[in-house]
């Protein structure tokens, strides 16, 4: 097996353990099994867990930024829509039978306290979130606030989706953030 599929094989296997069980709970051997790559390749391309958690959380995060920057540019044609469009996409991942909620949220409870990597790359995703709002809101000439406004209310509806196992909280928060982009239009 090539280098490239073997890196393949343990990056789904981990992120798909790590999303069913939680970081902490999923050892390298449930990792070698799961992807069939062998420990000493495993340790090979990912000297230590740690290695395999930041390359699975840096993985996600690029497959989130494209996914939500499609998603918003396949059913928005203005930046108000496209802010509300991130509210959309969360509603069809909460949706999933396989949602365990966000990665990046679940990942810091568990290990952001003892792994500065792991914090870094998941307040690096959620910059990430806040700036795609943040260009939105810039572009129709709203307050700088209303980004964090609608970052807060995305990442709050990914916390209470992930516990409730509830797709709703999604429409509520895009309620909640058309309600707030639309006011902070009106005062323009």
């Amino acid at each position: 097996m090539d280098t490239e599929t073997a890196e393949l094989k343990l990056l789904e296997a981990a992120e798909a353990l790590f999303d069913e069980r939680g970081v902490q709970a999923v050892g390298m051997d449930a990792i070698r099994t799961a992807s069939g790559v062998s420990l000493k390749r495993l340790y090979q391309l990912f000297p230590s867990k740690d290695h395999l958690v930041w390359a699975v959380l840096k993985r996600r995060d690029s497959a989130v930024r494209e996914a939500i920057a499609a998603h918003g540019a396949a059913r928005a044609t203005t930046p108000h829509e496209r802010a509300l469009a991130v509210f959309d996409y969360l509603g069809d991942w909460f949706a999933d039978p396989g949602f365990r909620g966000c990665a990046f949220i679940n990942t810091f409870g568990e290990m952001g306290g003892i792994s500065a990597d792991v914090a870094d790359i998941a307040r690096g995703h959620k910059r990430a979130l806040r700036q795609y709002f943040a260009e939105q809101t810039d572009a129709l000439g709203a307050p700088q606030e209303l980004a964090d406004q609608l970052a807060i209310l995305a990442n709050g509806a990914m916390a209470v989706a992930g516990i409730s196992g509830s797709a709703e909280p999604a429409a509520q928060a895009k309620s909640a953030a058309k309600t707030l982009l639309d006011a902070a239009l009106a005062r323009l």
